[in-house]
């Protein structure tokens, strides 16, 4: 089983966009949306939920207003203004809570309970290329990195149950945690870049990411045609480090038009850019191949 994750130094690029052309383009794998802070390939693939879970991570103070003497420690304590004193009572701010239970340990009254945090859901769903494992995050919710491990562990649970091949995974833009937790054990990082001065200082910082991780890593430009300058510069910059280059894309209206439809490239048989996108997919397969 192989798993290919489809990254970039900045949102925008097209990453999502190319995730759901090869997900049309490719067999027998399962599909995963890692981007789980802004999740947004369910667009494309309208996937149907088949299984819907509750995520918990980390917890969140609660105070018990039966049990609270409005002593007002916890107010003082709370470095980040997390409690407020409303209508006569004390409350948490949910959106503040840091859950570092100091609240907790130092109420007298023992009136602050601490439950897990509930921060969303994750699903298993059906797509017409396929099963994909994705996510939603409450509005304001935080540990993602941990999210997208649990993910990539269920995605490789059901790939195993299906006897996929193949693990395509939506990563997460920048270099931030929810990337490092997507990149782990990866066997191909694909990186989506773009042809500007801002592309070309972004795709520096994911790919020396992924040279730290010691992952294989692979750009490809979106758009390539729109700054020639930039993106030799970026095919320069991949010779020079070693990066398999994958060549550009050219800007096709095309694709916008497919998304609007909520179809991929790769369904719109008469874009010529659907023809350039297979033959990418058809390069990354081969370096699979060559990895073995």
């Amino acid at each position: 089983m192989r798993e290919v994750v489809i990254i970039s130094g900045k949102g925008g690029t097209g990453k999502t966009s190319l995730t759901g052309a090869f997900a049309h383009v490719s067999e027998n794998k399962i599909i995963c949306d890692l981007d789980v802070d802004a999740p947004d390939l369910h667009i494309l693939l309208d996937p149907i939920n088949g299984q819907t879970h509750d995520f918990y991570s980390g917890h969140l103070a609660v105070i018990d207003n039966s049990r609270c003497r409005d002593c007002g420690i916890c107010l003082d304590m709370c470095r980040y203004k997390a409690i407020l004193y409303q209508e006569d009572r004390y409350v948490v701010d949910g959106l503040r809570c840091e859950g570092c239970k100091v609240c907790v340990s130092f109420c007298p009254d023992q009136a602050i309970d601490f439950p897990a945090r509930h921060c969303g859901h994750w699903f298993v769903s059906s797509t017409r290329f396929g099963t994909m494992v994705h996510a939603q995050l409450t509005p304001g919710a935080e540990n993602s990195g941990r999210l997208v491990s649990l993910l990539r562990q269920k995605a490789r649970e059901k790939a195993e149950l299906e006897r996929s091949k193949l693990i395509l995974c939506d990563g997460a833009p920048g270099i931030g945690c929810p990337v490092i937790s997507s990149l782990s054990g990866t066997d191909l990082a694909v990186i989506v870049a773009e042809p500007t001065l801002s592309g070309v200082h972004d795709l520096k910082r994911v790919a020396s990411l992924c040279t730290h991780f010691k992952i294989k890593t692979a750009v490809l430009v979106n758009k390539f045609d729109l700054n020639l300058e930039q993106f030799q510069n970026i095919r320069e910059y991949c010779l020079k480090n070693s990066y398999v280059f994958l060549g550009g894309l050219v800007h096709d209206p095309a694709v916008t038009r497919s998304m609007v439809e909520r179809k991929v490239i790769t369904e719109c048989n008469e874009s010529p850019m659907a023809g350039a996108v297979r033959q990418v997919w058809k390069r990354i397969e081969d370096l699979l191949q060559e990895s073995r």
